[in-house]
Protein backbone atom coordinates (compact mmCIF):
# COMPACT_ATOMS: atom_id res chain seq x y z
CA UNK A 1 0.00 0.00 0.00
CA UNK A 2 3.08 1.97 0.56
CA UNK A 3 4.63 1.87 -2.91
CA UNK A 4 0.83 2.98 -4.09
CA UNK A 5 0.61 6.11 -2.41
CA UNK A 6 4.44 7.02 -3.64
CA UNK A 7 3.26 6.61 -7.35
CA UNK A 8 0.10 8.36 -7.13
CA UNK A 9 2.05 11.19 -5.35
CA UNK A 10 5.09 11.29 -8.01
CA UNK A 11 4.40 12.88 -11.63
CA UNK A 12 5.93 10.08 -14.09
CA UNK A 13 4.45 11.34 -16.96
CA UNK A 14 7.01 12.76 -19.16
CA UNK A 15 9.90 11.39 -16.70
CA UNK A 16 13.04 10.15 -17.88
CA UNK A 17 15.73 8.46 -15.71
CA UNK A 18 19.35 9.50 -16.26
CA UNK A 19 22.74 8.30 -14.80
CA UNK A 20 25.83 10.21 -14.06
CA UNK A 21 29.14 8.86 -14.44
CA UNK A 22 32.16 10.43 -12.62
CA UNK A 23 34.70 10.31 -15.37
CA UNK A 24 38.67 11.94 -15.18
CA UNK A 25 38.40 12.65 -18.74
CA UNK A 26 35.49 13.96 -21.00
CA UNK A 27 36.95 13.46 -24.27
CA UNK A 28 38.15 10.05 -23.31
CA UNK A 29 35.18 9.22 -21.92
CA UNK A 30 32.77 10.40 -24.98
CA UNK A 31 34.86 8.61 -27.22
CA UNK A 32 34.53 5.11 -25.48
CA UNK A 33 30.64 5.39 -25.13
CA UNK A 34 30.33 6.76 -28.39
CA UNK A 35 32.96 4.36 -30.41
CA UNK A 36 32.37 1.45 -28.85
CA UNK A 37 29.13 0.91 -27.67
CA UNK A 38 27.78 3.05 -29.75
CA UNK A 39 26.21 6.14 -28.16
CA UNK A 40 24.64 8.69 -29.59
CA UNK A 41 26.30 12.54 -28.28
CA UNK A 42 23.18 14.92 -27.28
CA UNK A 43 24.91 17.75 -26.04
CA UNK A 44 28.17 18.65 -24.20
CA UNK A 45 28.74 21.41 -21.49
CA UNK A 46 32.11 23.68 -21.53
CA UNK A 47 34.25 20.74 -21.52
CA UNK A 48 32.83 19.36 -18.43
CA UNK A 49 30.05 17.12 -18.75
CA UNK A 50 28.08 15.25 -21.69
CA UNK A 51 24.88 14.04 -22.49
CA UNK A 52 24.65 10.57 -24.07
CA UNK A 53 21.79 8.58 -25.58
CA UNK A 54 22.25 4.46 -25.12
CA UNK A 55 19.86 2.07 -24.64
CA UNK A 56 16.89 3.76 -24.54
CA UNK A 57 18.43 5.99 -21.12
CA UNK A 58 20.35 9.10 -20.80
CA UNK A 59 24.10 8.98 -19.78
CA UNK A 60 25.64 12.06 -17.92
CA UNK A 61 29.25 12.12 -18.33
CA UNK A 62 30.68 14.17 -15.72
CA UNK A 63 33.96 15.38 -14.54
CA UNK A 64 34.92 15.59 -10.72
CA UNK A 65 33.99 18.42 -8.66
CA UNK A 66 33.53 20.23 -5.04
CA UNK A 67 30.23 20.83 -3.18
CA UNK A 68 27.67 23.35 -5.13
CA UNK A 69 25.15 25.22 -3.80
CA UNK A 70 22.46 22.99 -4.77
CA UNK A 71 24.59 20.18 -3.36
CA UNK A 72 26.79 21.74 -0.21
CA UNK A 73 28.51 18.23 1.12
CA UNK A 74 28.61 16.42 -2.15
CA UNK A 75 32.18 15.77 -3.77
CA UNK A 76 31.96 14.06 -7.03
CA UNK A 77 35.00 11.86 -7.80
CA UNK A 78 35.79 9.42 -10.76
CA UNK A 79 36.37 5.76 -9.39
CA UNK A 80 39.54 5.60 -7.06
CA UNK A 81 39.93 1.96 -7.02
CA UNK A 82 38.33 0.18 -10.03
CA UNK A 83 37.83 -3.24 -8.04
CA UNK A 84 35.43 -1.57 -5.63
CA UNK A 85 32.02 -1.25 -7.30
CA UNK A 86 29.11 0.84 -5.95
CA UNK A 87 27.77 1.28 -9.50
CA UNK A 88 27.38 -0.84 -12.26
CA UNK A 89 25.21 -1.52 -15.64
CA UNK A 90 24.12 -3.95 -17.36
CA UNK A 91 23.56 -4.13 -21.10
CA UNK A 92 21.02 -6.92 -22.22
CA UNK A 93 22.16 -8.45 -25.23
CA UNK A 94 20.33 -11.34 -27.81
CA UNK A 95 23.88 -12.87 -28.21
CA UNK A 96 26.56 -12.40 -25.52
CA UNK A 97 29.30 -14.26 -27.33
CA UNK A 98 28.76 -12.19 -30.46
CA UNK A 99 28.09 -8.62 -28.55
CA UNK A 100 31.83 -10.06 -27.05
CA UNK A 101 33.61 -10.19 -30.02
CA UNK A 102 31.84 -7.20 -31.34
CA UNK A 103 32.93 -4.67 -28.44
CA UNK A 104 36.36 -6.45 -28.08
CA UNK A 105 37.07 -5.43 -31.90
CA UNK A 106 35.79 -1.86 -31.28
CA UNK A 107 38.55 -1.89 -28.15
CA UNK A 108 36.25 -2.79 -24.88
CA UNK A 109 38.98 -5.29 -22.38
CA UNK A 110 36.58 -7.56 -20.73
CA UNK A 111 37.79 -9.50 -17.44
CA UNK A 112 36.98 -12.73 -18.77
CA UNK A 113 35.21 -14.80 -21.49
CA UNK A 114 31.56 -15.15 -21.11
CA UNK A 115 30.86 -16.81 -18.77
CA UNK A 116 27.32 -19.10 -18.85
CA UNK A 117 25.63 -20.24 -15.69
CA UNK A 118 21.84 -21.62 -15.54
CA UNK A 119 20.35 -18.66 -15.95
CA UNK A 120 22.29 -16.12 -18.35
CA UNK A 121 25.49 -15.77 -20.49
CA UNK A 122 27.18 -12.56 -19.06
CA UNK A 123 31.16 -10.95 -19.26
CA UNK A 124 31.81 -7.59 -17.60
CA UNK A 125 34.47 -5.15 -19.02
CA UNK A 126 34.87 -1.34 -17.42
CA UNK A 127 35.24 1.78 -19.32
CA UNK A 128 37.63 3.94 -19.17
CA UNK A 129 37.59 5.07 -15.66
CA UNK A 130 36.99 1.90 -14.50
CA UNK A 131 32.83 2.12 -14.28
CA UNK A 132 31.84 -1.90 -14.70
CA UNK A 133 29.76 -2.71 -17.44
CA UNK A 134 27.92 -5.98 -17.48
CA UNK A 135 26.68 -7.37 -21.25
CA UNK A 136 24.23 -10.15 -20.40
CA UNK A 137 22.43 -13.09 -22.48
CA UNK A 138 18.86 -14.31 -20.45
CA UNK A 139 18.75 -17.98 -21.27
CA UNK A 140 15.20 -19.55 -22.24
CA UNK A 141 13.37 -20.97 -18.96
CA UNK A 142 12.75 -24.55 -19.23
Amino acid sequence: MGDRKVAESVPVEGMELTHILVVHEIDRARTFYRDVLGAEVHREYGGTSCVLRAFGTWLLLVTGGGPTEDKPTVTFEAPADIDTVSHAMTIRVPDCRAAHQTLTGRGATFLTAPVESDWEIRAFFRDPDGHLIEISEAKAQP
